[in-house]
C-alpha cells in the first residue's frame, strides 16, 4: 500500500499542533476524517511536529507526537 503525507493543523483546548499524517494514497483511510473518526484508534500519531500552547508559552518541536483523539477541537489540513 502506498502511503501519502498530508500536512495537518490540530487544536486542543491547551495546544495548536502542526505536523505530518500519514494516510493511504487512495481509498479506505485516505481522509484525515476517516483518521479521526476510527474508533478502533485512540490516539492520532503525527511527525516534524511544531506544538504552541495557546496560553502564549514557548513553541515546542519534535519528530513524533500521539494525539488523544479525544482531545482534539478541530483539524484542519494545511497546504504544504
Amino acid at each position: 500500500m502506498e502511503n501519502r503525507n498530508q500536512r495537518l493543523l490540530l487544536e486542543t483546548d491547551r495546544h495548536r499542533i502542526r505536523g505530518e499524517l500519514t494516510l493511504a494514497r487512495e481509498g479506505y483511510r485516505s481522509r484525515i476524517s476517516d483518521m479521526l473518526n476510527a474508533s478502533e484508534r485512540d490516539f492520532i500519531a503525527l511527525t516534524n511536529v511544531t506544538i504552541d500552547p495557546l496560553d502564549g508559552g514557548p513553541q515546542l518541536t519534535c519528530d513524533f507526537i500521539a494525539v488523544a483523539r479525544s482531545k482534539i477541537v478541530f483539524a484542519l489540513p494545511l497546504s504544504d
